[in-house]
């Protein structure tokens, strides 16, 4: 691998940007994805490669390529250490998300709660949000149902390439939280990236339903929604 090329890979694992490392078989020529150009049949190729999280060899046209995926890690930030969180939590670890739990209040946010796989931060949570710096692979939930800590974190969530934001609460309550962003200075294009009430509409009802659904939803926000039905 070129000097040149290894730093840019390098670079973009430092700023958690999703690329792929595309060498052509068998004479080694490398390109970085998306950075460099490609052809649309091998950037297809990448892209796709990317999303399953899948390192693969394609062949496009008379060539064959190696797609070597660097994407970051997957992650969920978890605001607020509730009951829905001690169900949502170990249902995510086996999904590939690394779990952070932000609450500052040190009785709900503890090991014997959340678990001990799980990073937890008593910050407050637009300065935990900050830190933790939501990218392309990040998923947001706030679960306080109290604005004092879910809207601090949903401002810099909403500001963040984060790819799925979703907040506890019902319809009229969300309505009041879209007032308040919006007069802390929010976009109507940013506060609509909120799913509200969180989660798919299976009629959940007990804490584990509400995880269960709160999940399938950032599954289905990450893999792009339902699979077309093949046409017959």
């Amino acid at each position: 691998m070129k000097l040149d090329l290894l730093q840019r890979l390098r670079a973009a694992r430092a700023g958690k940007r999703p690329v792929a490392l595309l060498t052509r078989l068998p004479d080694g020529a490398q390109l970085l994805f998306p950075e460099d150009a490609a052809s649309p049949d091998l950037a297809e190729a990448a892209q796709s490669a990317l999303a399953d999280d899948a390192s693969r060899t394609v062949t496009v046209g008379n060539e064959q390529w190696f797609v070597a995926v660097h994407n970051p890690p997957l992650r969920l930030i978890v605001v607020g250490a509730v009951h829905i969180a001690q169900a949502l939590v170990p249902m995510a670890l086996p999904l590939g998300f690394a779990v952070t739990v932000v609450d500052p209040r040190r009785a709900f946010a503890t090991e014997e709660r959340m678990g001990d796989r799980v990073t937890i931060s008593t910050d407050w949570p637009d300065e935990a949000m900050a830190a933790l710096a939501p990218d392309v692979r990040t998923a947001v939930v706030t679960l306080t149902h109290d604005p004092k800590l879910d809207d601090p974190a949903l401002e810099v969530a909403l500001r963040s390439p984060a790819f799925y934001i979703g907040s506890l609460g019902s319809r009229r309550t969300h309505a009041k939280r879209v007032a308040r962003l919006t007069e802390a200075g929010l976009t109507e294009a940013e506060i609509a990236r909120i799913h509200a009430p969180v989660g798919l509409d299976i009629g959940a009802v007990t804490a584990p339903e509400i995880a269960v659904s709160i999940l399938a939803q950032v599954v289905a926000s990450r893999r792009g929604g339902p699979k077309k039905k093949a046409q017959s």
